[in-house]
């Protein structure tokens, strides 16, 4: 989940920072490096670093550890010196870091020691860990960026450090699904006229691909929709007048947003996310986007094509918005595949189907075709329709320059999805540290099966040839 919410005063930003210091008794220590990234939950929006002189000595061992040494620090400022600028990248800011309790304690401390209250809201990427991503054999930041595929550079320094937690926080927000995250860190707008308010909202959205969250005076989130341009997608619902974008426009107070950088993405948290939160304004959608599907059950030795309401346990050739479409691709495939109609649940209540009058049907419904060699053109119906390989990734653009998107189905069932950089090596290890877990339904399969049909761009990258991911990826499938 991407929090970009400076301009709606709920969260202006996040302020990662890592610090180091002299080592030594609690409460007495002293800062020798100090690394703050302000980030608001896609990218960085401003940076300081810097070493401090202490004016005391280091621990030998911390110097083994960091490599910052007393002469290193001999010209650098104090902490006084740069108090002021570290007040003002973190005012507004959740101030986050890996064990937030000994960073933000240091920084009070010395705070103190200058006579200033220092106060700020904190998060702590350790704890979310514990909660977001369990079972893991370490939760140290060394370890678990390793496992997650994070690179990190100079360990034990602060900016090295502090840019591993961004790092880390995105791939966090991300995971929350349930969107706890979000919920816990809003605050209270200050009050402004409906126009007003509405064009601060406009005018702080992208206009990229992702997710977007309607929040009321409650800060509930009561809507939840996916566009290719969120910014364009919420000056629609904030200036026409159709039942939803009425009561969008008189409950709304904030809007926050996920970039996801893939539309196929996008579809699947949004109908995921529903089903998760229930928005009061997602009325049609909280149980499932597709509410007619199509399945085969076997009638005398004939498989039969019939039309139902999804049932969970059920598996279904393709889903459908709605019932006219599911019979309109019934016919579709009656004529592609040389079926009967009396074989599907479009039957005529007469001995013979419709077909059989103009030639087109091969006589099943009246004994002159065995349901052996029918049911291998359903079969082989149900082949072309299905995914096209049992195990697969899909890969698909990123959020930003340099970071691509995976969709990833084992067993023919779809798993979830994650994102990694450029340079990440692709392992099934890292591919499962990655994953954001999305259950699978009927909704997902249609998304993912229309999305191989019609998206020409994606890259699939069949598992089973391979010994390997990185195999499938240097083959470039």
């Amino acid at each position: 989940m991407e929090v970009a919410f400076s301009a709606l005063g709920i969260i202006s930003l996040f302020a990662v920072i890592d610090i180091e210091t002299t080592g030594g008794k609690y409460n007495e220590e002293g800062i020798t490096e100090i690394a703050i990234y302000q980030f608001d939950g896609h990218k960085i929006t401003d940076t300081f670093i810097s070493l401090i002189n202490p004016e005391k000595a280091i621990q030998p061992f911390v110097v083994k550890l960091t490599g910052i040494h007393s002469k290193m620090l001999r010209n650098a400022p104090k902490f006084f010196e740069v108090a002021k600028r570290i007040v003002n990248i973190t005012e507004d800011c959740i101030v986050v870091a890996h064990n937030a309790n000994f960073d933000y304690r240091i920084l009070r401390t010395e705070f103190n020691r200058l006579g200033f209250d220092y106060k700020r809201k904190t998060l702590c990427t350790l704890e979310l860990s514990k909660k977001l991503l369990p079972g893991k054999d370490s939760y140290s930041l060394g370890k678990l960026t390793k496992s997650l595929g994070i690179p990190i550079t100079d360990r034990h320094r602060a900016y090295g450090d502090a840019l591993a937690t961004v790092k880390l926080l995105q791939i966090l927000l991300e995971k929350d699904t349930h969107k706890k995250i979000l919920k816990v860190l809003v605050k209270e707008l200050k009050p402004k006229s409906k126009k007003e308010k509405h064009i601060n909202i406009i005018d702080s959205l992208p206009s990229e691909t992702g997710v977007y969250y309607i929040h009321n005076r409650n800060d509930e989130i009561i809507y939840i929709g996916k566009s290719t341009n969120i910014k364009k997608r919420m000056t629609t619902h904030l200036t026409q007048d159709l039942k939803k974008d009425v009561l969008i426009q008189k409950h709304i107070k904030k809007v926050s947003y996920a970039l996801t950088g893939s539309e196929i993405i996008a579809l699947l948290k949004e109908q995921n996310e529903i089903k998760e939160n229930q928005p009061l304004l997602n009325q049609s959608r909280k149980q499932r986007s597709f509410p007619f599907g199509v399945k085969t059950v076997s009638v005398d030795g004939f498989l039969q094509l019939v039309i139902e309401s999804p049932q969970s346990k059920n598996d279904y050739i393709a889903v459908f918005k709605n019932k006219a479409n599911a019979k309109k691709q019934l016919l579709k495939w009656v004529s592609e595949y040389d079926l009967c109609l009396n074989k599907t649940v479009l039957k005529n209540g007469r001995s013979h189907c419709d077909r059989l009058e103009l030639s087109d049907c091969k006589g099943a419904c009246v004994g002159k075709e065995s349901g052996k060699t029918y049911n291998e053109r359903v079969r082989k119906l149900m082949d072309d329709v299905s995914y096209p390989y049992e195990n697969f990734l899909i890969i698909d653009k990123g959020r930003n320059t340099g970071e691509y998107s995976f969709i990833l189905v084992q067993n023919n069932v779809f798993q979830g999805y994650g994102y990694y950089s450029l340079n990440f090596q692709l392992t099934a290890e890292k591919i499962q540290s990655r994953l954001i877990s999305i259950e699978n339904n009927q909704d997902t399969k249609h998304i993912i099966k229309h999305a191989i049909t019609h998206k020409k761009q994606l890259k699939l990258l069949p598992l089973d040839s391979f010994s390997s991911i990185e195999e499938a990826q240097k083959e470039g499938v």
